[in-house]
């Protein structure tokens, strides 16, 4: 048996385990749910409320099981990220030719320019520039923006003159949005070069994250994709830092379980990744859906599209689970988030039409398939909590069993957390990682009090998308505007106008606990008080003056500014060296002048 044959043989045996696992936890939390709504017999509430709780149960399960392999995984392997991507990097010169791809539409050309500047800087300190090229690859409906970016990309042009060749080209029309952007590079440029770095307006990576990705590209012809685990840059928004601290702690563990059986199926999610460019150009265009409404025509979420035609080809798809040098900048405030989550939620949709798509590796239908249901979840979580309230309302005796409610709800709820927990584990067992994270105290303050701020949002985001869900019924589409980025107050008047359904809902919530007996609902008061105060938490967490107090308070630390990298500093000098005026605190983020923390 060959090499090749034992890593197949290898990775069919770990999808076969995850598989059974999943199917296991799924029918017997399935079966306990039944047994829990049996007194009295099933009326058709009992039954609306068991089928929706068996929609949102595949992504919990599935994250759980991740959780748990992958913490196994960063304890008990020699190398966790070479267990899991068995992909080496080339030694040497390097010998192909890369290009940084830049897609923006109506961005900040100072931010841009900075971003863009730093990484190039970066690359050049390196060595070996020349084997890069920079396109700014605009698709900018605003002529005054893109004329900024016209010169921005003339005096990055000038600036790298003789080491790095940067191009400029802007698309009158933004036909396929991004993909389609990307797409019109490969017909224009792409026989120039051998891979292509996607990065998003808000990416950033350092020399050292691209020559990596480069040369594991170089000495592995057979990879199609691979995509960096991306993190957020140190941030001065509250409601991005605590978001992002939740994120980094569930990522980790997470990524490297389902990376552990994944294998060469694994995810691209559109930016901050390398793809070889030749196959990509051949067997990654993307189809236009026929029909007319909002899930039809081109696709919104292409990433995961990308991912799964690639693999058809016989190309692997591969993610490197290193949480160094990969970059993104996360929404400043919860409703550019909510803007963010429906266009992927409408992207993600679409996906219906591709279930069948002929030739498809049997783990990309199942990564289709999941990408559907992540947000079917929430009318279905929605429609859970409604049926169950009603019942317990309209019930002439206790509608369900006490006890086996209780392990139903605290089983889902070790799930919903599962990937945060098992990092924390990790990062709690190792040294040099609690220093990193600010300390076991501040850790475990932080968890805790994410902990509650995500279970406070995750219902505003159920309402948002189970709206949005319905009004796609009727040609309500999500408009693909510039993401912002920048941490200013939100309006009350303009929070109040995008979350008073959030506000009904948690009014109703609240009406309906009060009714009940505490010690029987306590847990659930989250779910009602997150969406009562949608609005308030809106607006508080988007000012100025309260992401400086986060940041004063040292919580929700992240790694990268205990030790700052040099990455960071690079782009710091970039931010003076145009003059633009920084922030005091993220001055402070980027030279390590935070507040010192002992571990």
């Amino acid at each position: 048996m060959t090499f090749s044959d034992k890593a197949a043989l290898r990775m069919t045996l770990r999808r076969v385990i995850f598989s059974t696992l999943v199917i296991v936890s799924f029918i017997g939390l399935t079966a306990l749910m039944a047994v829990t709504l049996s007194p009295g017999g099933y009326s058709a509430l009992d039954l609306v409320i068991l089928l929706c709780f068996t929609v949102t149960l595949p992504w919990t399960i599935i994250g759980f099981w991740n959780a748990v392999i992958g913490l196994l995984v960063m304890r008990l392997a020699r190398d966790p990220v070479e267990t899991v991507c068995p992909i080496e990097p080339g030694e040497g010169p390097l010998t192909c030719s890369t290009a940084l791809l830049s897609c923006i539409r109506d961005e900040d050309v100072d931010s841009l320019e900075t971003s863009l500047g730093a990484m190039a800087s970066h690359l050049v300190r390196a060595g070996q520039p020349e084997q890069f090229a920079l396109y700014v690859l605009s698709d900018t409906s605003m002529d005054d923006i893109a004329r900024q970016e016209q010169e921005m990309a003339a005096r990055l042009a000038e600036r790298f003159q003789g080491q790095m060749a940067v191009h400029y080209r802007r698309r009158a029309e933004n036909t396929g949005y991004k993909a389609g952007n990307i797409e019109d590079f490969c017909h224009s440029w792409g026989d120039r070069h051998d891979f292509a770095l996607v990065l998003d307006a808000d990416s950033y990576m350092s020399a050292e994250a691209i020559t990596g990705l480069v040369r594991r590209m170089e000495a592995n012809p057979r990879v199609g994709i691979l995509q960096s685990l991306v993190v957020g840059l140190p941030t001065e928004s509250a409601f991005a830092r605590v978001f992002q601290f939740g994120m980094r702690l569930g990522m980790r563990s997470y990524t490297i379980g389902s990376a552990w059986w994944q294998g060469d199926c694994g995810p691209y999610w559109g930016h901050n990744a390398i793809l070889r460019l030749k196959p990509f150009a051949d067997h990654c265009k993307l189809p236009v859906l026929p029909g007319k409404g909002p899930l039809a025509g081109p696709i919104l979420s292409h990433d995961q599209v990308e991912a799964v035609l690639m693999r058809r080809a016989g190309y692997e798809v591969r993610v490197l689970p290193l949480e160094t040098g990969s970059y993104e900048v996360n929404p400043p405030h919860l409703l550019e988030f909510i803007r963010r989550d429906l266009r992927w939620c409408q992207g993600n949709l679409q996906y219906r039409r591709l279930l069948a798509m002929p030739g498809l590796k049997a783990v990309s239908r199942v990564q289709l398939f999941l990408a559907i249901l992540m947000f079917l979840g929430s009318p279905a979580w929605i429609g859970f909590m409604t049926a169950a309230a009603v019942l317990g309302m309209v019930a002439e005796e206790a509608p369900y069993r006490a006890d086996t409610g209780a392990m139903v709800f605290f089983t889902v709820l070790t799930m919903v957390f599962a990937a945060k927990l098992a990092t924390v584990a990790d990062v709690l067992a190792r040294s040099d990682m609690r220093k990193a994270f600010g300390g076991p105290v501040r850790i475990l303050i932080s968890v805790f009090t994410e902990i509650l701020y995500a279970a406070m949002l995750a219902p505003v985001m159920a309402v948002s998308h189970t709206l949005f869900m319905g009004g796609l019924v009727f040609g309500k589409t999500i408009g693909w505007g510039a993401q912002a980025r920048g941490v200013t107050r939100l309006p009350v008047l303009l929070a109040a106008r995008k979350l008073w359904p959030q506000t009904l809902f948690g009014l109703a919530g609240l009406a309906w606990i009060a009714g009940q007996q505490i010690g029987l609902v306590w847990p659930v008061i989250p779910v009602a008080i997150g969406p009562l105060l949608a609005i308030a938490i809106a607006v508080a967490t988007s000012t100025p003056t309260l992401g400086a107090l986060a940041l004063r308070s040292t919580l929700w630390r992240i790694p990268e500014e205990t030790a700052p990298p040099s990455e960071l500093g690079e782009l710091h000098l970039a931010a003076l060296s145009k003059s633009r005026p920084v922030g005091a605190a993220q001055q402070d983020l980027v030279q390590g002048d935070v507040t010192p923390v002992k571990a």
